[in-house]
């Protein structure tokens, strides 16, 4: 906005800057190592190993998956998957199996959200069809049984959190439960962690789980019912 001088103008000067306020003094950080491809693998790692027993072939696979502790001993400790290895006397799937292995290991010291794999995998499907595995869960394809021990690998070290179930759909899978034990003759009940023989297909869980109680379908796994 422009001023008018009306009047002789007899001297002048620079007005002073006001000083900036001192920034608060920083945090000093925390020197926090993340995951990334240029650490060195440690000469030792902790590791854990998932046996894979599939209806389509004699043999087991066996899933190894090595972690590295990052920020060990302090409270940024973290446990975080290096490597994987897969092992079959099953050579039929030698070569695609090795190459999952490399790409999958080098997908973990990448570093980064990593849990996409497990959903990746797991959209696998045999054209040949899937298989039950126990306890009653499809599984889609040899591949997403894989995904499956990865993700239950990644529960163990804390990289996914479980999602349990809100409390009124708790209390209604588990009134579901009592009273399915009650109605079935003493010696017919399911073993612990199965579910009745004959039951059908959850397409929300993807558990063998569901069968007529009170005249709905309801999942004994999840709780999912066709009456709500």
């Amino acid at each position: 906005m422009a001023i008018r001088i009306n009047q002789k103008i007899v001297e002048y000067g620079i007005e002073p800057r006001e000083e900036a306020s001192a920034a608060p003094p920083s945090r000093p950080k925390a020197d926090v190592i993340q995951m990334h491809e240029k650490i060195e693998r440690p000469e030792t790692l902790l590791g854990s190993t998932y046996k894979i027993k599939t209806p389509l072939s004699d043999h087991a696979l066996y899933v190894t998956i090595n972690d590295v502790v990052l920020n060990a001993g302090t409270e940024h400790e973290q446990r975080r998957p290096f490597e994987i290895f897969i092992n079959s006397k099953n050579m039929e799937h030698f070569q695609w199996i090795v190459a999952l292995t490399r790409i999958v290991s080098a997908v973990f010291r990448k570093g980064g959200d990593v849990t996409f794999l497990v959903e990746e995998l797991r959209s696998v499907f045999d054209p040949r069809g899937g298989y039950f595995k126990k306890g009653g869960r499809y599984m889609p394809s040899l591949v997403a049984e894989i995904g499956d021990a990865i993700e239950a690998h990644m529960r163990t070290i804390g990289l996914i959190e479980d999602e349990p179930l809100d409390e009124a759909r708790r209390r209604l899978v588990e009134a579901k439960r009592a009273r399915y034990k009650s109605a079935v003759p003493a010696g017919n009940a399911p073993r612990p962690r199965t579910f009745p023989e004959g039951a059908q297909f959850c397409m929300k869980c993807q558990t063998q789980a569901v069968t007529r109680m009170d005249g709905c379908m309801t999942c004994l796994n999840c709780g999912d019912s066709k009456c709500g």
